[in-house]
């Protein structure tokens, strides 16, 4: 028969770790995601601000992909399409 895993301290602690990086993880998922809407929707409108936006979207995948929340190859692909996107409406 299988015996039960005894029960520690660190599995619990693990989880509760886990917990908050994950919705560190999440929190800063989301602010990018904004970001990249109002840039998108400002290129799409061709706004006055859309520098501004694009900026703030790019360093906002930049801290993303430093601190490891998605890889930093997404994140160049993402800051690329934002920037073609935006050569087109010149």
């Amino acid at each position: 028969m299988a015996e039960k895993k005894a029960f520690k301290r660190k599995h619990v602690k693990n989880v509760r770790k886990t917990k908050k990086q994950r919705a560190r993880n999440v929190r800063e998922k989301n602010l990018v995601k904004a970001a990249l809407k109002a840039a998108r929707q400002a290129v799409a409108a061709k706004a006055a601000d859309v520098i501004d936006k694009i900026k703030k979207a790019v360093s906002a995948l930049d801290k993303a992909a430093e601190r490891g929340i998605i890889h930093a190859n997404k994140a160049a692909r993402l800051k690329s399409r934002l920037n073609l996107a935006y050569n087109k409406t010149k």
